[in-house]
């Protein structure tokens, strides 16, 4: 059953709109998956960025590719609100950027990720205000199939969702 929330998800270069996970959110949310084309970052930066617009959703969810666009749409300052990033690739794709600090981010990373170093994704939380951005480690590789099928992305994005409005 889905709920009145509108998220968009930015999927991965293996993901694609009809993916475990955009359709997972779909199930739970009012989701939006737009289609990109991976072999071209400042394209898909300005496909997601015209989605924002278009659609104007409560939480921004980007995985592994997708959370590293989610990460340049924030620090290019075209989304302001709750995300969350599963695995984020930007140190992989050279997008160094700095967390904004009035924003509820949720960073989820499987320990046993072999595609994006868990590392990366601790360097980017790393200076942040904790009570605005956390670092959610999950006994899971790359895919993090384990928040799909434990139902836990769906309470990750409520979470972050709340934790922005309470301005925490």
């Amino acid at each position: 059953m889905s709920e009145s929330l509108r998220v968009l998800f930015i999927h991965g270069l293996e993901g694609h709109p009809r993916g475990t996970k955009a359709l997972f959110l779909a199930a739970h949310f009012e989701a939006l998956t737009p289609a990109m084309d991976t072999s071209d970052l400042e394209g898909a930066i300005a496909t997601q960025a015209a989605a924002l617009a278009s659609f104007r959703p409560d939480v921004v969810v980007g995985s592994s590719f997708g959370g590293a666009i989610a990460v340049a749409l924030l620090a290019r300052g075209l989304w302001r609100g709750p995300t969350v990033l599963l695995a984020p690739a930007a140190a992989l794709l050279g997008l160094t950027a700095r967390l904004p600090d009035d924003v509820a981010v949720t960073v989820a990373h499987g320990v046993d990720d072999d595609i994006v170093p868990l590392a990366h994704s601790r360097s980017l939380v790393e200076g942040c205000a904790p009570a605005r951005v956390r670092l959610v480690e999950v006994a899971d590789g790359h895919r993090l199939q384990s928040l799909v099928d434990s139902g836990e992305l769906a309470a990750l994005v409520r979470e972050t969702y709340a934790r922005d409005r309470r301005g925490e």
